[in-house]
This record gives C-alpha cells, sequence and structure tokens, in this order.
C-alpha cells in the first residue's frame, strides 16, 4: 500500500497491461505519474504500432486522463538507439541473435527512465510485466518470482540488478492476462481490448531483416552454406538473414530437412545440418547476472530456459569466471542460440542469466 509521499513513475506504453498496472497503484494509493516513451520508429512503421506509433501514446494519454493521473512523453530515442539498437545490430554482424528486450529493460526502463525519475523526485518506476518481487528479510536481497503460467516475463528480467529492483514495481505480478483485461475492462480503460505486442516495437511486423540490410550491411555479405561434414551446399546472401535452429528459407534441396547449425563471422559461413546437428549438451553463457541469490562459488542445479518460449530443462550451472558460466544439461537441448539469454529457475524463483555464447 502506497501512500502520499510515496511517488511512482508509470511506464505506459498505451497497452493494457501498463494501463491496469497504472490503475491498480493509484487505487493503491500511490501518487502516481504516467510516463510514455517515444522510441525510433523505422522504415514505414504505422502509426498504430504497439510502443512506438502515435496511437500508441494516445491512448496511454486517454488512459492517464481517465485515471486523473499527470502524464508525460519523455523523448528516448536518442538513449534507445544508442543502448537497444546499436547493440541488437553490432550482435547480427557478429553472427548472434540478439533479444532487445532484455536490452531494453536493463537500459532504458530501469536505467535511463528510472534516472530521470528518480531526478522527478519519484520513489519507484512501474511497468505491466507479469512477475513478483520479494525481498528476504534476512538478507535484504530482492528476488523475482515467475508470473503466472503463460503470462510469466520474468525471463526478459534476468539482468536487472538490485539496486534496479529495489526501485521496480510491478502490480500485475500476481495475475494472469485474463483477469487484467477483465480489471481494465470493469474500470472503464478504453485500451481493455487492445491487442498486445507481438513483434519487435521498433519495426514494422517481420520487416527487421531490412532494416538490417540498411543499417549494418556488413552482415549481408554473400558467402557460402556449408553442411557439418564440410560438404559446400550452396550461396548465402549474409548471415543477418539466419539464426541458429532456423529450417525455413535456407534454399537447398535436400532428401532430409535442414537447419542452421552455426554461423561463423570469421569465415562468412553459414553451417547447417540434420535436425540432431542442432542439439547441445553444453553451452556456455556470458554477462551473468544473479537476481534471487548472490553469485555462487560452486555449481548449482536449476531449470534453464534458452529462449522465451522454452519450457525450461534440468541443468547444472557452474561458474567459470569473468562472468560466465557454463550450463550442462541432462538431456541435449535443441538450437541454443547464440545472443539468446539463458535464464536459471528454481521453482517459481528467477535466480539469474546470463547471454548465450556457444
Amino acid at each position: 500500500m502506497g501512500d502520499e509521499r510515496t511517488k511512482v513513475v508509470a511506464a505506459m506504453s498505451g497497452g493494457v497491461d501498463s494501463s491496469t498496472a497504472a490503475a491498480l497503484l493509484k487505487e493503491q494509493g500511490f501518487d502516481v505519474t504516467g510516463v510514455t516513451l517515444r522510441l525510433p520508429s523505422y522504415g514505414d512503421a504505422p502509426p498504430d504500432a504497439p510502443c512506438c506509433g502515435v496511437n500508441g501514446i494516445e491512448d496511454a494519454r486517454r488512459v492517464a486522463g481517465k485515471l486523473g493521473i499527470p502524464f508525460y512523453v519523455l523523448d528516448f530515442r536518442k538513449e534507445f538507439e544508442q543502448s537497444v539498437v546499436a547493440d541488437f545490430c553490432r550482435a547480427y554482424s557478429e553472427g548472434r541473435t540478439p533479444n532487445p528486450c532484455v536490452r531494453c529493460n536493463e537500459r532504458v526502463k530501469f536505467g535511463g527512465l528510472l534516472t530521470r525519475a528518480q531526478a522527478f523526485g519519484a520513489d519507484f518506476v512501474a511497468t505491466g510485466h507479469y512477475v513478483a518481487k520479494e525481498t528476504d528479510a534476512a538478507s535484504a536481497r530482492i528476488g523475482l518470482h515467475m508470473g503466472r503460467a503463460d503470462d510469466d516475463q520474468s525471463y526478459f528480467l534476468f539482468s536487472l540488478s538490485q539496486e534496479q529492483l529495489r526501485h521496480a514495481l510491478f502490480p500485475l505480478g500476481s495475475y494472469s492476462k485474463d483477469e487484467v483485461r477483465r480489471m481494465a475492462r470493469e474500470r472503464g480503460l478504453p485500451v481493455h481490448d487492445k491487442p498486445g505486442s507481438q513483434d519487435l516495437c521498433f519495426l514494422p511486423q517481420g520487416r527487421y531483416r531490412d532494416f538490417l540490410r540498411s543499417r549494418c550491411p556488413e552482415a549481408f555479405r554473400p558467402g557460402l552454406i556449408v553442411h557439418v561434414s564440410g560438404e559446400v551446399l550452396g550461396r548465402h546472401e549474409g548471415i543477418g538473414a539466419y539464426t541458429v535452429g532456423q529450417r525455413r528459407g535456407l534454399g537447398i534441396a535436400s532428401r532430409e530437412p535442414l537447419y542452421v547449425v552455426a554461423l561463423r563471422p570469421e569465415r562468412n559461413e553459414v553451417v547447417v545440418g540434420e535436425e540432431a546437428h542442432t542439439h547441445r549438451g553444453e553451452v556456455t553463457a556470458g554477462e551473468a547476472n544473479w537476481v534471487s541469490v548472490p553469485p555462487p562459488r560452486e555449481a548449482l542445479s536449476a531449470r534453464v530456459k534458452i529462449r522465451y518460449n522454452h519450457p525450461g530443462a534440468p541443468a547444472e550451472v557452474t561458474p567459470v569466471g569473468d562472468g560466465r558460466v557454463r550450463i550442462v544439461f541432462s538431456a541435449s537441448q535443441a538450437a541454443p542460440c547464440p545472443g539468446q539469454a539463458a535464464v536459471f529457475y528454481r521453482d517459481d524463483v528467477l535466480l539469474g542469466g546470463g547471454t548465450i555464447e556457444g
């Protein structure tokens, strides 16, 4: 429960989740200010783009008016370009498949926005993520718990620091998406039936390769497609058009389905093989961040998710120095993809995570 002295900046995208989060905070007694971040929109992104379009900003403004809270639009185009987009392009040039949502949460929402909110005198930044925050009474360490079932979004928050979490609020942690839509409808919020975002917020749907071609042409130099056996099977138009585990769009005739097994930017090669070749029993992850537990000195057992829609698999996670961990799975996993997040759980507790290196 908040009080009139507890000031919260609610990050409002114009969607149902962040709108309902702002409504709940106000009902709980917090002094809420709604803020929408103006982010860059590239190419022919329509005005109704979920996060960056004009309509999203206006939806957030309408909700703030309905709630009777102050509302501001902050220009974060430069910060987003430097913190998220540059990393996005660099990763593809290096043969990795990044997760820009992780970077955005760490560097923009709970980075730049938190800094600006504190300058305004706010105590917290709140978002509509489906995740629960809990503080351990003995250690004072802040932990994160998964949201409910399929709505959980903790995977995208593994890189947050203890300081960032200390100033974060997640009002939707105990609710499902259906319950949130019902609450939004009951409160008369005009976005209660608005569709959720399904793609990268800053690009037109399905157009990220066109964007990459214009921003990092070095990732689209023609090269060879090579089978794991060493046989040359064809040519590609740039490693930026491929990701590990990809099956469609290879342009190769084969009796058995072929998948991308690896990308070799140093040789400008796309390596393909049969499905079995995509399976890995062990990966290394860098930039490891520990959330609900202190950084371990020895191996620990965890359930590890190697992409957002991955169910998680039992594994042993061992620190190997320099912020890196070795992950050994109980059973091999299909297509761990360099650049994606490997996130560690124990039951519903997010232990930490890192970025898959290989």
